[in-house]
């Protein structure tokens, strides 16, 4: 058990896209002094690291060989996103929203030999402690020991809405209606596939931020730690039904 003095080495936030997960890790991890893992980054490194090397996203074999072999590293940086990527040494970070990364990670990520060889790359930087990483297999797989886990959710519509506005800032034109079934087609993929699906971990407090602002999840998390208490009981809202 952890105390005010001595929060968890390890905090594990899943949850579905766009369930706020990012925002509430940075904050998070800015909070405590820790680094901000978002392990989707490693998914990404690979989708990008295939399209170089002209590797098709249905690939699993040379996927699966490419996530073995390269080193993936992600250190902590003073400006957003408050996160290096390294792929044997050579920065990625700002590659990784590229719109070709974007249209195949999903196939990537999919493929069960990427996510073993990701879930041992993403249990060496947990075990650095001092985490707070971030997915959707984290307190299930990659880190199922971590002493406090969370489950972030949101109404599709919601999430939807939330990511559709983030498109809108950039400029990009799309309509809410497309915004919301991509948002449950990825659903049905995290939720529904062979290896690692989405899933609650039984010990992880449950928090819907459908209709609470990042301070009041923020909050609501830093007194669950103060209090070290990893009740899923005291998470906002009920389980997901």
């Amino acid at each position: 058990m952890w105390s005010p003095n001595h929060p968890p080495r390890a905090i594990a936030i899943d949850g579905p896209a766009a369930s706020g997960k990012s925002s509430v890790g940075q904050r998070l991890a800015r909070h405590l002094g820790y680094l901000y893992f978002d392990t989707g980054v490693m998914y990404r490194a690979v989708a990008f690291l295939a399209h170089e090397q002209h590797i098709p996203p249905d690939d699993a074999e040379r996927l699966g060989a490419l996530a073995r072999t390269v080193r993936l590293d992600v250190l902590p940086a003073p400006e957003p996103p408050h996160y290096a990527v390294r792929a044997d040494g050579r920065d990625i970070t700002w590659a990784l929203r590229l719109p070709e990364v974007e249209a195949t990670v999903s196939a990537v990520s999919a493929h069960p030999s990427v996510r073993a060889a990701l879930t041992e790359q993403q249990r060496r930087v947990g075990r650095q402690g001092r985490v707070v990483m971030v997915g959707r297999d984290i307190g299930t797989v990659v880190m199922p020991e971590a002493e406090f886990k969370v489950y972030l959710d949101a109404s599709p519509e919601e999430r939807a809405r939330r990511r559709y506005a983030e498109l809108q800032a950039r400029g990009e034109p799309v309509s809410y209606e497309a915004v919301l079934a991509a948002v449950r087609e990825r659903d049905h993929l995290d939720s529904t596939r062979e290896t690692a699906p989405l899933t609650r971990a039984p010990d992880a407090i449950y928090v819907d931020t459908t209709h609470l602002s990042l301070d009041e999840v923020i909050a609501h998390l830093l007194n669950c730690i103060e209090r070290g208490s990893p009740s899923p009981s005291s998470g906002k809202g009920g389980p997901p039904s």
